[in-house]
């Protein structure tokens, strides 16, 4: 059994093959990222199936959702055979450009190029400049070899930096939201909203970028903010950094989104402080939610109480979810971190401030904190623990039944769960969980 007094950081620095990891590639990065924009078309240079696997591999595991009027089978795609690894498809995807700008009422097409137009060496960039006088027109190398889908949440804002955004006159009070990616982070389209309402609770704008209704205006606002704040202890850092390059737009980061009474006065006061909020405003607001969650939470103290109270969980989950869910329920709801799996491959320059990130500064109890992705591997390490309630993805309802744990699904691959709009952010955000994952344990004295 693992050592819970030391937090341990396990390097994964083997390369190959893994069972079933929580990611797709670079390709599906962008096309998440760019589906996520809404009335945005992603315009697949690729084979088919590149486009055709979405479906199954951003929707569903998403929490089961659609991709909408310009992804899923409505995406266009250049389908590329062996005839095009042969002669090229340049061709093809011109003439797929021109039927795109003719059948879909968009604001944005980007053109994403998967691995044949990468090998073969298709000149897409000429391509797509033959159009851009028609209408918005990008264009994203993505290779699905080039990495993986979080790094295309990266490559997709590389390009509408380096092509699209062009520098404005700032605006008081307006932040840009970073780190939370569309799809990948099962619950964006709530977390995003949640966070914009909280921010404008206390005079601040949040300019959230993705499903919003005006994609193209929500990107030109980015140069006019006067901060961006990054709700990742990773992913979006090197996005803010660049903006910060050619903007000189200063930025704050956060381990995730704040879930929760304490994480979210936390973050209210530190973006508060940043965009110079009168400090009483900030305070009222605060004491005033605290009061008001905090009495709502006292309904369930039966149930923390009679229901295996300070049990042991285990949490699988991206960093962001791992971070924020794991704080909360060890801080504000006596569970106590047995092991903590990190599943989406963070850089090495930041693992150990996520290990530090993911430990309670109210108890003294540390987990066991690995970086792992491959599915087998994180069912062993699983195995022969006193593990209560297993937080994770589809993936570990099996493994769940098979340890005899309470099952939770809050991260992807989330093929068991429809995600709308809800999100665990913010003061309610947190009483919400409470609920949704005390219930699974529910029943009869």
């Amino acid at each position: 059994m693992a050592n819970k007094s030391k937090c341990q950081n396990e390097k994964n620095t083997k390369t190959g093959i893994a069972e079933a990891p929580r990611y797709s590639c670079a390709f599906a990065g962008v096309y998440q990222s760019t589906v996520g924009l809404n009335k945005s078309v992603p315009v697949l240079h690729s084979g088919p199936g590149c486009g055709m696997v979405q479906v199954h591999g951003t929707g569903m595991a998403a929490g089961f959702n659609s991709l909408g009027d310009y992804g899923s089978t409505n995406a266009p795609c250049s389908s590329l055979v062996e005839e095009h690894v042969i002669f090229g498809g340049e061709q093809k995807l011109r003439d797929l450009i021109e039927t795109s700008i003719q059948m879909f009422d968009a604001e944005l097409f980007i053109v994403i190029s998967g691995c044949v137009p990468s090998l073969i060496g298709d000149d897409v960039n000429a391509v797509v400049e033959e159009f851009k006088d028609k209408t918005p027109v990008l264009h994203v190398n993505a290779p699905g070899f080039s990495g993986n889908s979080f790094d295309g949440y990266g490559l997709f804002w590389d390009v509408i930096i380096n092509q699209y955004l062009t520098p404005k006159r700032k605006r008081k009070k307006l932040v840009n939201i970073f780190g939370i990616a569309p799809f990948q982070h099962i619950f964006w389209k709530g977390e995003l909203q949640a966070i914009k309402k909280l921010l404008a609770d206390i005079g601040i704008e949040a300019n959230v970028i993705f499903n919003e209704n005006k994609p193209l205006e929500s990107l030109d606002k980015i140069p006019q903010a006067t901060y961006n704040i990054v709700l990742s202890p990773w992913l979006g850092h090197d996005v803010a950094k660049k903006l910060e390059e050619k903007f000189e737009t200063p930025f704050l980061t956060f381990p995730g989104p704040p879930v929760g009474p304490k994480q979210t006065s936390h973050f209210l006061k530190e973006v508060g402080k940043k965009l110079k909020v009168p400090y009483k405003k900030v305070k009222s607001y605060i004491e005033r939610e605290e009061d008001r969650i905090y009495r709502l939470m006292e309904y369930a103290a039966d149930n923390i109480i009679v229901y295996n109270p300070n049990s042991y969980f285990a949490m699988v989950a991206d960093s962001n979810t791992a971070v924020s869910i794991s704080k909360f329920i060890t801080d504000e709801l006596s569970y106590l971190p047995e092991i903590i799996i990190i599943t989406d491959e963070p850089p090495e320059e930041f693992r150990k401030d996520i290990v530090k990130s993911v430990q309670s500064e109210s108890i003294s109890y540390k987990p066991e904190v690995l970086f792992e992705k491959d599915s087998w591997k994180i069912k062993k390490l699983l195995e022969g623990r006193p593990i209560t309630t297993l937080f994770g993805s589809s993936i570990e309802s099996k493994v769940a039944n098979d340890i005899f744990a309470l099952y939770f699904s809050l991260t992807y691959p989330a093929y068991n769960r429809l995600a709308l709009g809800e999100n665990f952010v913010g003061y309610d955000g947190g009483a919400h969980f409470l609920e949704s994952a005390r219930s699974v344990n529910l029943g009869p004295l």
